[in-house]
């Protein structure tokens, strides 16, 4: 993990480079199917979700939610990410929720900059670095 400093407009611009967010995408539905059959699955989905542990803790402090509400909340998530319902997340799916995801965290940061505390493998730490890279004068 490692502090970032985070904006909405570093997000926008990100999401709104195709050929880079494309990229990134991509690499993540990869690294997701585990079967690599090319689609995700519930079981591969959840593990990304519950690695996420938005829902176990609270300001960065552990907590112990109810384990049938918690599995409600994440397979409504599933369910975001289904858009034909047919129990399987394909590319385009994963790409199109997390664009909408990724956009819906810039609209909720806005454009003053914050430190946030970001996994090393996360999306928003892949957009901080393409950021870092981007600004490099030669």
């Amino acid at each position: 993990m490692s502090v970032e400093v985070l904006d909405g407009a570093t997000i926008v611009s990100f999401v709104e480079d195709e050929y880079a967010f494309n990229i990134l995408i991509r690499e993540r539905f990869a690294h997701l199917d585990t079967d690599n059959d090319g689609l995700l699955s519930h079981s591969e989905m959840m593990k990304e979700l519950k690695c996420l542990r938005v829902f176990e803790t609270h300001f960065g402090i552990d907590e112990k939610p109810d384990p049938d509400e918690l599995a409600r909340v994440y397979s409504s998530l599933f369910v975001q990410f289904d858009h034909d319902s047919n129990g399987t997340v394909d590319l385009e799916e994963f790409k199109a929720e997390t664009k909408q995801m990724m956009l819906a965290v810039a609209n909720g940061l806005g454009f003053l900059p914050v430190q946030m505390v970001l996994e090393e493998d996360s999306i928003l730490k892949k957009v901080v670095e393409k950021e870092s890279t981007a600004k490099v004068v030669v």
